[in-house]
């Protein structure tokens, strides 16, 4: 009997500290990033699915700054022929977004900085980031991206550019999405 209660105060510690090593995680990476990982809201999700079919059937996009994998898990099933990689440096938001993503044809995610990221090949970029990592990626945007390539931005402006379409979403804060074309 007291072996089994010993072996369940283990099992429960072990499962504490895991969680404990979860939460100081996705604090860590949020302290690190300045932001922590927001899941988009369903019009807003709906509103970029909607701006990548209008450039076209198929193409190949890119979410600076996945999260937990909301808004590219739900582009991706709305936009059959787009190929979409998320980008998320945070453990915990990955791990949930690669676990959610199986099984779903033409998505995948990946571990690294979406300010090192080479965008060249990308036709759109969705973003849903804050003011200061705008601020850094529109120089990288407009240095890495074929003309004619989009970015989608969720919220804030992409500082130095002009968007060729506003689109603001039916939700609870009329959520902007801005488009705009390199």
């Amino acid at each position: 009997m007291a072996a089994a209660y010993t072996a369940g105060w283990w099992v429960g510690m072990i499962a504490v500290g895991a969680a404990l090593l979860a939460v100081l995680s996705i604090v860590w990476h949020s302290w690190r990033n300045g932001i922590s990982p927001m899941p988009a809201s369903g019009p807003v999700r709906r509103a970029v699915a909607a701006e990548l079919l209008r450039l076209g059937p198929r193409g190949s996009a890119v979410e600076a700054g996945s999260g937990w994998g909301s808004l590219a898990l739900h582009t991706a099933r709305r936009c059959p022929g787009w190929r979409l990689i998320g980008i998320e440096n945070s453990p915990l938001p990955l791990a949930v977004s690669r676990l959610l993503a199986r099984g779903q044809p033409g998505m995948r995610f990946m571990r690294g900085d979406l300010f090192a990221y080479p965008y060249e090949d990308a036709d759109a970029v969705i973003c849903y980031l804050y003011p200061g990592a705008m601020n850094r990626l529109a120089p990288l945007l407009r240095q890495h991206l074929a003309p004619g390539a989009c970015v989608i931005s969720v919220c804030f402006a992409l500082p130095g550019w002009t968007p060729a379409r506003t689109v603001v979403c039916a939700d609870l804060y009329r959520t902007p999405v801005y488009v705009y074309v390199r």
